[in-house]
């Protein structure tokens, strides 16, 4: 198994901490993983994306040009990597930040509406743990304990008591993804 992910947004979506936690989750599993960020100059309200390859053999390049999966979370992103899907591949975006939905056939896309369940969870910060559920679902490349793990050596311990609440995120977004 080996797949090679995107994760993009705006800054301050929790875009390279998703990565880092998926990347962390996959260390966690015993698999071969690279992760990657990318960001501009704003880190707040710019352009961010990371990619992460999961995979139970060694990775030969960091660098890619196309994607197993692409997680969206606002227009430029779509525009950008919806393209770059392998035929058969995943595209999961957040409902809140798409105005001109994808159009590929050739793929599977998603939908999760992971800000307004933020929303109803009174916290913004879980946003990112929603949207890595609803990629665990459709794409279980590491394990929830993996991840539960993953939150502990990532966070700092004065917000380990934040995992729990993590936690349920992940679970909130496994049932909230809805394929297209």
């Amino acid at each position: 198994m080996k797949k090679e992910i995107i994760i993009s947004g705006f800054g301050g979506q929790g875009v390279l901490s998703m990565g880092k936690i998926l990347a962390y989750s996959g260390l966690m599993d015993d698999k071969e993983v690279t992760w990657m960020p990318a960001y501009g100059p704003e880190q707040r309200g710019g352009t961010a994306n990371v990619t992460v390859i999961v995979s139970d053999e060694k990775i030969s390049s960091p660098i890619l040009s196309k994607f197993d999966v692409a997680v969206v979370l606002n227009q430029p992103s779509l525009e950008k990597f919806e393209p770059k899907i392998k035929p058969g591949g995943i595209l999961i975006y957040d409902g809140f930040g798409i105005i001109n939905k994808p159009t590929r056939k050739d793929i599977t896309i998603y939908r999760i509406d992971a800000m307004d369940k933020a929303a109803e969870m009174k916290n913004a910060k879980v946003f990112n743990m929603i949207v890595l559920g609803g990629l665990l679902k459709v794409a279980p490349v590491v394990s929830t304990k993996g991840v539960e793990k993953a939150l502990r050596k990532t966070l700092p311990e004065r917000h380990h008591e934040m995992i729990p609440l993590n936690m349920q995120a992940i679970e909130e977004g496994g049932k909230l993804i809805v394929k297209m």
